[in-house]
């Protein structure tokens, strides 16, 4: 099969940067920049428009710099408009030997909004293009409202065509500005145009208004489309622009006759820069590169997984940089487990794997997602329990109230045998086991000493995690240690020191 090689074309850093609240500072675009083209290997950015502010042309000013003394400088684009020279001279200023100049794609623009006539519009666009072969500046070609202009002025549109065909223009590209279009439109009208001029170079921008921009894309690039224009996270205007990563991942895996440069390995490591310097959110279902998108929740997955990999497919994570995981929770079996398990090196038998797989699903109801660093703590939770159960903390109120000492109520059952005691103390643990302390008064048994108490979590966990309270307890005999595990603080003492009773009571 014959192949073709396209442009990926980045507009992250002036498209994207059109996301509503998004505004990027000159080092954190120059930072992107450098990743897009060093490490991503697209073939080109756009970075900015023209005449925006100073900010922005000092943004310019050090991207052109770097691009100039490391090979890129003819990769920078920058957004221009026709300004009787205007943009050209912001252009030298910064240092760009690129600009997109923007030009009316439909007669509506042309009419409504710029009220002249096509030669009127082609006159002044002729003459900006001489200013810019003056200035050694290249030029591609924006057709603004061009998806529009297919529908509703086509003869219009080719009337330009057959303009710029004959103009020193470099690229000329096709954006569909407000998202409207099909994939049959996006081919048919491509296509079209290829067919009529197929030794210019198109490019295709496409807008993800209806969802539609990927599919788009690959009816533009079926029709002949030479380049593309695509956003990180598919930030943009509105519902933004077609995005990177989905796009890559489409043509790598479904377009075998299209070839492109961009290096895959590298598409989360930009989304998640770009997330950090935009603060846009990645939704956690974001194909590609979305929290959730590699992560198997149902144990049946998982089983599936270990049975020559059932529920793969061509979508592999490593690709991207990432790993697939297994979610712990409610719905988690055995084989999700036992995933975990092996990334940590650690194996239990089927009995214990049966015990700890009970105590996450009973986690997972108050916690919706247990993670793999939680594990060890449950497996300790869970392994700790050798001794009969012959005290349970059946129920209990733990209060806490401005100018009011916390208070406890609570039922235990010692030996089939139920008390209930309120007490007070200097916390709510502390007013808990003064009311431990009262049952077993009652029982003539003696509590033994507190002497440490340690909290913990896992790792890298957020503010919902599990937390683990080791108590160190002393008696008349011996030290000894009791481990209590949940997600809320209170509670895991408490649990640590339901097992010191069993124990003492055993």
């Amino acid at each position: 099969m014959a192949t073709r090689r396209i442009e990926i074309m980045d507009t992250t850093l002036r498209d994207g940067e059109q996301t509503s609240s998004v505004s990027f500072s000159a080092s954190e675009k120059l930072t992107i920049a450098k990743l897009l083209l060093e490490e991503l290997k697209v073939d080109r950015i756009e970075i900015a428009s023209a005449r925006v502010s100073e900010g922005e042309l000092q943004a310019v000013k050090d991207v052109t710099q770097w691009a100039a003394e490391n090979g890129y400088l003819h990769a920078v684009e920058v957004l221009t408009f026709v300004d009787n020279g205007v943009s050209i001279i912001w252009m030298k200023e910064a240092g760009a030997k690129v600009q997109n100049l923007l030009t009316k794609g439909s007669l509506n623009h042309l009419t409504h909004q710029l009220k002249k006539t096509s030669n009127q519009h082609f006159k002044e666009i002729e003459n900006t293009l001489k200013l810019a072969k003056d200035s050694n500046i290249e030029t591609n070609i924006y057709l603004e409202d061009w998806s529009n202009g297919m529908r509703n002025s086509k003869a219009y549109v080719f009337e330009f065509l057959e303009f710029l065909s004959t103009q020193p223009v470099k690229r000329i590209m096709l954006p569909d500005t407000l998202g409207i279009l099909t994939p049959p439109e996006s081919y048919a009208f491509v296509k079209e145009i290829k067919d009529k001029y197929p030794n210019l170079h198109f490019d295709f921008h496409a807008h993800n208004d209806y969802d539609l921009g990927v599919a788009n894309v690959m009816e533009a690039l079926k029709a002949g489309a030479n380049g593309l224009h695509l956003t990180v996270n598919g930030m943009g205007e509105r519902a933004g622009n077609a995005p990177m990563a989905s796009t890559i991942a489409v043509i790598n895996d479904f377009m075998p006759e299209v070839k492109i440069g961009v290096n895959e390995k590298v598409l989360y490591t930009v989304s998640k820069l770009v997330e950090n310097f935009s603060g846009v959110m990645i939704p956690a279902n974001k194909p590609v590169i979305g929290a959730n998108v590699f992560t198997q929740t149902a144990g049946i997955h998982a089983d599936g997984d270990n049975k020559k990999n059932l529920y793969f497919s061509d979508l592999l994570p490593e690709r991207f940089g990432r790993k697939r995981q297994y979610a712990l929770g409610k719905a988690s079996g055995k084989a999700n487990i036992q995933k975990n398990l092996q990334e940590l090196g650690l194996q239990l038998d089927d009995e214990d794997l049966k015990k700890v797989t009970q105590r996450i699903i009973e986690l997972g109801d108050k916690k919706q997602v247990v993670t793999k660093e939680d594990l060890p703590y449950i497996i300790s939770d869970v392994l700790d329990r050798t001794y009969e159960e012959k005290v349970k903390v059946n129920s209990y109120v733990l209060t806490h109230s401005k100018g009011l000492k916390p208070s406890t109520t609570v039922s235990i059952s010692i030996e089939n045998e139920t008390f209930e005691e309120h007490s007070q103390g200097d916390g709510q643990f502390d007013a808990f086991i003064n009311a431990i302390r009262n049952v077993f008064k009652r029982k003539k048994l003696v509590l033994p000493d507190l002497i440490d108490y340690a909290v913990r979590i896992p790792p890298g966990s957020r503010s919902d995690a599990l937390c683990e309270t080791i108590i160190t307890w002393k008696n008349t005999e011996k030290e000894f240690k009791t481990r209590g595990l949940d997600s809320d603080q209170t509670v895991s003492a408490i649990k640590a020191t339901e097992k010191m009773l069993n124990i003492i009571v055993s």
